[in-house]
């Protein structure tokens, strides 16, 4: 068995060697800013990508344009290389490369888009069999910025020159995955659905930044290049509404520079370069632009005021927006530092800056991706914008945009928006501990956003409950994406929460979620220290532009395994923490530390004479390793020493009780006992003939290749914790689970069944890797193939799987399992609660 490749995406594609991945300690930062690639550099990760264009049924119109690099942690950097045809942007299909200093990938995370593009399939625009995707245009950017003008703004003056980029446009639908194609709407589950191409337009991406009046009227448009009609639209003003003395927070230190005899409102100690050289605070007074850096003649700032309308934004209660601005800003900058190890927004230490007092009476701040700055605005409804978490909100916006650039707009838009709200608190928590420290105190924050920028004590958005802003859900359904982003964010907000404080199980309140159904109802948080390492990490180098919510949850389990460990009572919070928004299925919490406790009861068991009857007990907590012993009817059973008990049943057997002990190897050791357990032999009655078919018990009842049993990092069991991975090693390799089942002659049905999960970094029709489940007898020879999986057959979940082995009533035989995967590209096909049922 070859180690697990672990799996960052949906669609993964692997070299065939890849360095090693290095060890990962939670609290390690992120690498000083890096240097952009040379031209060289690029060209040379670019043909690294490109070796597999051939396996990938890509031919030479595919490419790869490196867009940005940051700071991995240390030891890494991380690129993000964006997929061309013909020389043109595939939009949203992009890979996100992690490499070690010596150039070698260590791994990718994958947003595949491109696959129908010249693959053989014919010109997916008009059907034309052959046909070549057309990559010319019928009107010119120009043309389509004129459009996009007239539709969203015509007496707009432009704050920043229009742009528009020829590029591919892969127009998506959402599809059932085969296990949910006759749910309800109303029970469907974000891992029930997935995004795939329906076809490809080409089309100009339109960013127009104007403005009318004092109003900000930012937009990304698509038009269509051969009739210029519109393909999508979203709003890209990404908003929050959507020793100084500061409004919200006292008297407090503020950095600044003495030039002359004046002092400047500029932070020589965090960030270098960028439009002022430092860290800066400028005032827009009433305008629409930055204007320049404040200054004053003495060192001390503000009045802690709110501003009065229409008076000086230079005098006391004027400068009070600026101290709000840059105590926020240096808490931001210092929490990403001192924590993380990121240094400012792009984590490269390039200094941004914050313009107070935008337009008159601004009811809103906003992140502008132009300048990499924000600007807020004095309130009229709102107090001034520039309270801590709303600073934190912003800023979250540019840390967004240089690294996954999550697409401002459906399920992505949400999830930036949400990231932002994160920060927001996350900002808020560190600079009311003091500001100072390598963790986030898990106090201090009211997960409110927004809360003191109100007027009427009502926050901009509820973390721990969406829903009562009368607007935002609470959990995932499928209509979310056509929510506006400050609302669609809700869900992910709450995952948050939850995810770092826990939840409550009392129905009535507000921190209570009906998708919590395993125990304990109430799921146990694990702090706002290690929940945001975890969303960070999945943040900058698994995310990529068009993450959803279903992609977010795997990447965000993901990095909580590698950050704590696979089964970690951290992965398992983050399992609970989305299944608590309908992203997943909730699971149990296993116990950890503390006394050793039984975690699964044996369960009463029926089965016909002849049957394997199987008993199985669970634990947690004390000390590993556990040591078993099982009893019938309060009898020590010989050689019963392992966490599960099975034996073939007799009607005899009807009756009888059993119930095991387990202990830990603590000294002094410490032992607790099962609930009991029934066995009834009926030849009425149903039975099961897999022993340890949820793989629970490790090995017990399978030969051949056990090694790929277990849990492992990138895979996640159907139910319980453990399944057999098959595959993903990205080598040429055969693998092989087996079990022999007698099937009673009197049987009148004989179902076997399975849950079946199949991802692949393959892509096209060539079957390069395959699983055959086979019966076979006792000398291995193959009496029946009872189907072939392979990797053109992936699916984001499992699937359950059913056969009839009536035909071989009567008979010993073999359940067998065999994979065979070819030297490059992995393909897993994961295994999970396999059954035999007779009757």
């Amino acid at each position: 068995m070859n180690l697990r490749k672990t799996l960052l995406a949906a669609s993964i594609a692997a070299l065939p060697v890849m360095a090693s991945i290095p060890a990962y300690a939670a609290n390690q930062l992120m690498a000083a800013p890096v240097n952009q690639l040379s031209p060289q550099e690029n060209a040379g990760l670019v043909a690294k990508l490109s070796a597999q264009h051939a396996k990938a049924g890509l031919n030479a119109d595919h490419s790869f344009v490196i867009a940005a690099h940051h700071p991995g942690v240390t030891g890494t950097k991380i690129s993000r290389a964006q997929h061309t045809f013909k020389g043109l942007r595939v939009f949203g299909s992009e890979t996100v490369v992690v490499t070690n200093n010596a150039g070698d990938i260590v791994s990718e995370s994958v947003a595949d888009r491109r696959a129908g593009l010249a693959s053989g399939a014919g010109n997916t625009v008009d059907g034309a069999a052959g046909a070549r995707f057309d990559v010319t245009p019928s009107i010119s950017g120009s043309a389509a910025i004129d459009l996009v003008v007239k539709a969203v703004a015509p007496r707009a003056i432009h704050f920043s020159a229009p742009v528009a980029e020829l590029l591919v446009w892969p127009v998506m639908k959402s599809v059932r995955v085969a296990g949910a194609v006759n749910k309800s709407e109303a029970a469907l589950n974000a891992l029930d659905l997935e995004e795939v191409v329906d076809h490809y337009e080409l089309a100009y991406l339109v960013q127009t930044r104007m403005i009318s009046g004092t109003k900000p009227i930012y937009f990304d448009t698509v038009v269509s290049a051969k009739n210029g009609s519109v393909l999508a639209q979203w709003k890209a003003l990404k908003t929050v509404v959507g020793v100084g003395n500061s409004q919200y927070n006292g008297q407090v230190p503020i950095s600044t520079t003495l030039s002359g005899s004046s002092y400047m409102m500029k932070d020589p100690n965090r960030g270098v370069g960028g439009t002022f050289g430092a860290m800066a605070i400028t005032n827009a007074n009433h305008g629409t632009s930055a204007g320049s850096v404040y200054a004053n003649a003495s060192n001390t700032w503000g009045d802690g005021q709110q501003y009065i309308s229409g008076g000086s934004t230079t005098n006391a209660n004027g400068q009070t927006a600026a101290v709000n601005a840059m105590w926020g800003l240096m808490n931001t900058y210092d929490m990403l530092k001192n924590v993380l190890g990121w240094s400012s927004l792009d984590g490269n230490n390039t200094a941004t800056y914050i313009a107070a007092h935008v337009n008159t009476a601004y009811d809103n701040a906003y992140y502008d991706d132009n300048c990499k700055c924000m600007f807020i605005g004095d309130g009229s409804s709102f107090n001034s914008l520039g309270s801590i978490d709303v600073i934190g909100h912003e800023m979250g916006h540019g840390v967004t945009a240089a690294t996954s650039n999550l697409n401002y707009a459906a399920e992505s838009g949400g999830l930036n928006e949400s990231s932002s709200d994160i920060s927001g608190e996350a900002v808020e928590a560190y600079a009311r501990a003091g500001g100072t420290g390598t963790t986030i105190p898990n106090s201090g924050n009211d997960w409110m956003m927004g809360k003191e920028i109100s007027k009427t004590g009502q926050p901009l958005r509820w973390m721990f409950k969406p829903s009562k802003d009368g607007s935002s859900p609470n959990a995932w359904s499928s209509t979310i994406k056509n929510l506006d982003v400050h609302y669609s964010s809700g869900p992910n907000n709450r995952m948050f929460y939850f995810l770092s404080q826990g939840s409550n199980s009392t129905s009535s309140s507000d921190y209570y979620s009906s998708y919590l159904n395993k125990a304990p109802l109430a799921m146990t948080g694990i702090g706002t220290d290690k929940a945001y390492r975890i969303w960070f990490k999945a943040l900058s180098t698994k995310f990529t532009s068009t993450t959803n919510y279903a992609d977010a949850r795997n990447k965000v389990l993901q990095s909580a395994e590698e950050l704590y460990g696979v089964g970690s009572a951290e992965a398992t919070a983050v399992k609970r923490a989305y299944a608590a928004i309908n992203v997943g299925l909730d699971v149990d919490e296993t116990a950890t530390g503390g006394a050793v406790v039984i975690t699964t009861q044996p369960a009463n068991v029926t089965v016909a004479p002849g049957a394997s009857a199987s008993f199985a007990v669970g634990a947690g907590g004390g000390t590993a390793p556990y040591s078993y012993k099982w009893y019938r009817n309060g009898a020590l059973i010989s050689g019963a020493t392992s966490a599960s008990y099975g034996f073939t049943a007799q009607a005899a057997d009807s009756g009888a009780v059993f119930k095991a002990s387990v202990t830990d190897a603590s000294s002094p050791a410490v032992t607790v006992t099962s609930g009991n357990a029934t066995l009834t032999v009926s030849s009425n009655t149903s039975s099961e003939l897999v022993t340890n078919g949820g793989f629970e018990a490790g090995a017990t009842g399978w030969s051949g290749t056990t090694g790929a049993i277990g849990t492992f990092a990138g895979q996640s069991a159907f139910e319980g914790s453990k399944y057999a991975w098959l595959g993903g090693n990205g080598t040429t390799s055969t693998e092989t689970l087996s079990q022999s089942v007698t099937i009673p002659a009197s049987a009148t049905a004989a179902t076997l069944s399975f849950a079946l999960h199949i991802d692949t970094a393959e892509t096209g029709s060539t079957a390069y890797d395959t699983l055959k489940v086979t019966v076979k007898n006792a000398a291995g020879t193959v009496l029946g193939t009872l189907a072939t999986y392979s990797n053109t057959t992936p699916a984001s979940g499992y699937q359950s799987r059913t056969f009839s082995l009536l035909a071989y009533k009567g008979q010993t035989v073999q359940i067998s399992f065999g994979m065979t995967e070819d030297a490059s590209l992995q393909t897993s096909f994961v295994v999970d609660k396999v059954s035999l049922v007779t009757q």
